[in-house]
């Protein structure tokens, strides 16, 4: 019982000791906390270089860094459509990216579950070409794409061109209320019927059986800040929220998105 006391006594004495001197470093062998400076730090959102060269940067890897390879799929897309690459080198432009979670991601057993591939599926044909048709939704029935050949070209290239907004929006220039941006993408566009997109309906913002233009048919896209808690995403279209913003590119900004985008506000 002595001996008991005598550990307890050393402990608050220690305790207290530790309030107003660097000694009793250790206690029954236990390391005291030791102090640390904090330094704030902002990263600096500049990157320096082109969209273009951020995209070709971060599509392929470099010997830096080879692994980073976050917008490989995107690359993969404009590379089938033949797309005009110099659209990433014009000034006074708001660019979306896609992650590569944002055309494909997958589920614990290796099945495409999320992404633009699983939100616009490829279109059942039967021997005849014609869609195979679900008798209960009226809707085709569909499969998820697994490659950039199983869309049009021309419908990939006018998804793209909808992703580049005429005019710089950065964070700062956004808020709580949608901003109108005018797109590449010209009016009444429509996308082709070899995947759902090709079936829906901005006006309803729903698949119609009957068919859908698929595009935004003024070719524009809206941005709001969605003010949450702990973070403050940049929403597109009232769907999709931004995986990273902000990032400032010598002729415009680049925000980038980790999931399936509707290209209709």
């Amino acid at each position: 019982m002595k001996v008991f006391k005598i550990i307890i006594n050393s402990i608050l004495i220690c305790a207290v000791a530790t309030t107003f001197l660097t000694g009793c470093k250790k206690l029954l062998g236990l390391d005291r906390q030791k102090n640390y400076d904090y330094h704030k730090e902002t990263l600096d959102p500049h990157i320096n270089m082109t969209a273009k060269a951020f995209l070709l940067k971060r599509a392929d890897g470099t010997p830096e860094a080879p692994a980073d390879t976050v917008f490989r799929w995107m690359k993969k897309g404009l590379d089938y459509c033949g797309f005009d690459l110099s659209q990433y080198e014009k000034p006074g432009r708001t660019f979306i990216f896609l992650h590569n979670d944002a055309v494909r991601g997958f589920d614990e057993e290796g099945e495409i579950d999320k992404g633009l591939f699983f939100d616009f599926p490829i279109v059942d044909h039967d021997i005849n070409g014609d869609p195979i048709i679900d008798p209960t939704t009226g809707l085709p029935q569909t499969h998820p794409a697994t490659q950039w050949e199983d869309y049009s070209k021309e419908t990939v290239k006018n998804f793209f061109l909808y992703l580049i907004g005429e005019g710089v929006y950065d964070y700062y220039d956004l808020n709580a209320e949608n901003t109108t941006l005018q797109s590449l993408l010209p009016s009444n566009s429509t996308a082709t019927k070899e995947s759902m997109l090709g079936y829906w309906d901005p006006s309803i913002s729903a698949f119609n059986a009957a068919g859908g233009k698929g595009f935004d048919q003024q070719g524009k896209f809206v941005l709001r800040i969605q003010n949450n808690a702990d973070i403050a995403p940049i929403i597109f279209n009232e769907h999709s929220e931004s995986r990273s913003i902000g990032f400032i590119a010598t002729n415009g900004v680049v925000h980038v998105y980790g999931v399936a985008l509707y290209p209709s506000k």
